[in-house]
């Protein structure tokens, strides 16, 4: 089954309506018998996303930092808990064991590993699937920013291509789901 890595935030200080978003993911993620790989913490979105894919049963395979799990306490309903010493580290393995990225709202460290992966697409260093959950309008500001670069000729229209984003995050995982299917399916022929 496939691993998809999960970026999003760690903040216990989120507005509830975020964590929503995080339980149905981890739960969908457990009943699709896919492997939750993410950034090992029990707090914020990390926790909903983690517990929720352990109630149902699911793999989770966290990543961490030594210092953000002596902070933050990684989960210890991981199947493997993996600490490492640096961020890069971390960010090196989230992208290594993912089979395709979902991100669900996070802060300044959950932007940087977005736009790390979406560049990467774009230079074609993986093809792996990118899903953005739209949970609340959140990301809404980033579609203008987007835009904004794009009628500018900074960022190619091409760039739409590279990602799946919608406020559904059922629809999403279907749509990286998908995408992982077919590739997986001509790869075969």
């Amino acid at each position: 089954m496939p691993a998809i890595t999960v970026y999003c935030a760690s903040s216990n200080y989120l507005d509830p309506e975020f964590h929503d978003a995080a339980r149905i993911v981890g739960t969908y993620l457990a009943k699709k018998s896919c492997t939750l790989i993410y950034g090992g913490g029990s707090t914020g979105l990390m926790g909903e996303l983690a517990r929720a894919a352990r109630e149902h049963h699911g793999d989770i395979v966290g990543i961490i930092t030594h210092y953000l799990n002596e902070r933050e306490l990684g989960f210890d309903g991981c199947r493997e808990l993996i600490a490492v010493d640096t961020m890069r580290e971390r960010k090196r393995l989230l992208e290594a064991k993912g089979d395709a990225f979902l991100i669900l709202p996070g802060g300044l460290g959950t932007y940087e590993e977005m736009f790390e992966i979406i560049v990467g697409r774009l230079l074609g260093e993986h093809d792996k699937p990118i899903g953005i959950i739209n949970a609340h309008g959140y990301y809404n500001p980033l579609i203008a920013l987007i835009e904004h670069g794009i009628e500018h000729r900074f960022i190619k229209r091409e760039v739409h291509d590279l990602f799946t984003i919608d406020p559904d995050p059922e629809l999403v995982l279907a749509a990286l789901l998908n995408e992982l299917s077919t590739k997986d399916g001509a790869q075969r022929k």
